[in-house]
């Protein structure tokens, strides 16, 4: 048994509680949600932190509106509460959303985890999420106190990858994000949120708490969501595709598509949507489209399934999810 290291252990009864201790603890600290992620790296000596604030009992996180002015979603629901929603589920406009949530792990860890947790999910590599001694054992990669990348050993920067599955669905609704601390609060593009670096894989600052996400109504828009993983539960995504689209009649009036699990960010394939506009969803202009998003995935071999075949897959998947639109239209 892998044992945690020890650990303070805080249990704020509000947002603003949880912002101040979030701030006077430092960056020694680290927020607990579901702890899906969080625990088992810990155990590994991933992370270390010697504080954990535990956000369970704040309930201004869980908030969750549905109406005609779009959705707004505490970062602290479950994505089990998620998968329940019947609007989710039944509403084509955020069906790239539920489909998302409802494909996470297993629905014991969909019990525990939650979006925001999801959303800010740690980075993987085959090299970095093995046991301490493992780790040790080759000399540490850069994302840990090493100075390689050991899927690229020349490489700049941690090619670590984004294993989020809300992320790339919640980009192609063209969702937003609050974000608090003692400072104030700021609402940002959730596109905003990330930057293609394993290592500094998020822009939210240490003393900031994902409290929401908000998503606009969306009239006239449908969208889905497509994931690889060698099993049909369990795995992470090796690849996930989510695309969305406004029709005006047989027309494509707007149209994003994003990829995830093909760099450190969760990635927006704005060309590709843009060839999309228009003109209608079918023929030589969708297969083009799946050919100019595909472009952007340069996956490398550093988790399930070689980078090559990934990278093949990803003009196929691209190419099924926009069918998938053009048929559901």
């Amino acid at each position: 048994m892998i044992r945690l290291p020890s650990f303070a252990y805080r249990a704020p009864g509000s947002l603003d509680e949880a912002a101040r201790m979030l701030a006077g603890e430092g960056p020694a600290a680290m927020l607990l949600a579901g702890g899906t992620d969080v625990l088992p790296n810990m155990k590994r000596r991933q992370q270390t932190p010697t504080s954990l604030i535990a956000l369970r009992q704040v309930g201004e996180l869980r908030v969750q509106r549905g109406g005609d002015d779009g959705l707004e979603l505490g970062a602290g629901l479950t994505l089990s509460t998620l998968v329940r929603d019947a609007q989710l589920r039944h509403d084509r406009r955020y069906a790239a959303l539920w489909q998302a949530v409802s494909q996470v792990a297993t629905p014991h860890i969909q019990n525990m985890g939650t979006l925001g947790g999801n959303l800010c999910l740690d980075t993987r590599c085959t090299y970095y999420n093995q046991s301490q001694e493992w780790r040790q054992a080759i000399d540490f990669c850069m994302k840990r106190d090493g100075k390689l990348c050991w899927v690229a050993t020349s490489s700049p920067k941690c090619l670590a990858i984004s294993s989020s599955d809300s992320a790339p669905a919640l980009l192609a609704l063209g969702a937003r994000v609050r974000l608090v601390s003692t400072a104030g609060e700021r609402e940002v593009p959730l596109a905003a949120l990330y930057q293609n670096d394993g290592i500094a894989y998020l822009t939210r600052r240490p003393d900031e708490i994902l409290a929401s996400v908000h998503v606009d109504a969306l009239p006239g828009w449908h969208s889905t969501y497509l994931k690889l993983r060698r099993r049909g539960a369990i795995d992470f995504p090796v690849l996930g595709v989510a695309a969305a689209v406004r029709m005006d009649g047989p027309i494509v009036a707007e149209a994003r598509i994003a990829l995830g699990a093909v760099a450190s960010a969760p990635l927006l394939a704005t060309e590709a949507a843009l060839w999309l506009v228009g003109h209608p969803l079918d023929g030589e202009r969708v297969e083009e489209a799946a050919r100019l998003a595909a472009r952007l995935a340069h996956p490398v071999d550093n988790t399930d399934l070689g980078g090559v075949f990934r990278k093949r897959v990803a003009r196929e998947f691209i190419l099924r999810a926009l069918t998938a639109l053009r048929t559901a239209g």
